[in-house]
């Protein structure tokens, strides 16, 4: 009898154990909500500051997030681009610039706070092909989100930090 407490008392105190390693009990930071740029403390350089997102309008799900940004268009209208980006790595593909594709991949950082979109966009002017490729970094700090994109393209690099309230 002795034995069978002993195998007994194992499996009680084995079975949370067990179960948490097959259960995600991930505390994501939460991003949802309607943002407004505050150019006041962004970074966005000389050519940042003129395509920047006005406004982010984020939905965060258990699997996804959804992210519509609304910033000026080539022709001085506003443009509204949305994509949802999957939490378990596999690429998103999104139309963007008329019939470019931009394919992206999220990951989130090891204690779930902030979380690193890398891109690439193909466009494709007057039968030449060109490649932007680039990395966000979404991070919230004192009810703020910080926005922070480093790009390259065939005209070089360039970084832009916008931060956005709601």
């Amino acid at each position: 009898m002795k034995k069978f407490f002993s195998k007994q008392s194992l499996l009680l105190l084995l079975a949370p154990a067990l179960l948490s390693s097959f259960i995600s009990f991930t505390d994501r930071a939460n991003f949802a909500g309607e943002w407004k740029l505050n150019e006041g403390k962004s970074e966005l350089g000389e050519f940042g500051g003129r395509f920047a997102a006005r406004s982010i309008k984020i939905e965060q799900k258990e699997d996804a997030i959804t992210i519509s940004k609304t910033a000026p268009g080539f022709n001085g209208e506003e443009v509204t681009t949305t994509e949802t980006l999957k939490f378990d790595g596999k690429e998103s593909e999104t139309t963007v610039f008329g019939s470019s594709k931009k394919k992206s991949t999220l990951k989130w950082s090891d204690d779930s706070q902030s979380f690193v979109v890398n891109y690439s966009i193909m466009f494709e002017r007057n039968g030449q092909t060109s490649e932007f490729k680039g990395t966000e970094t979404w991070s919230l700090k004192d009810g703020a989100l910080s926005l922070v994109t480093v790009s390259s393209s065939p005209r070089g690099e360039n970084t832009t930090k916008a931060v956005y309230n709601k």
